[in-house]
């Protein structure tokens, strides 16, 4: 079910991208690039990873892409997560 999330959430960098968009909101590829020392090619990469995976959203708006955390995902990942331990509790 959650097989793309996972994988993109198993890379740090990719964590670091979703930790920079929960703190500074809404930026454009160009923007999150700037705060790492690797190509822009690369975090295009990342951005893409997490975007298959639902873990970011996009918006064009004229030549500029912005991307957003897409909350409604992790909701549905901690829901999971929630039900799988209290499913454990009620087992014991």
């Amino acid at each position: 079910m959650f097989t793309d999330t996972f994988k993109a959430l198993s890379d740090p960098t990719r964590r670091e991208i979703l930790e920079i968009l929960k703190k500074y909101g809404r930026m454009s590829a160009g923007e999150i690039s700037e705060k790492f020392e690797t190509t822009g090619a690369t975090i295009s990469h990342h951005l893409s990873i997490l975007k298959k995976a639902d873990l970011i959203s996009d918006v064009r708006e004229g030549k500029f892409i912005y991307y957003e955390i897409n909350l409604s995902l992790f909701e549905e990942v901690i829901n999971w997560i929630n039900g799988f331990l209290g499913g454990k509790n009620d087992e014991k």
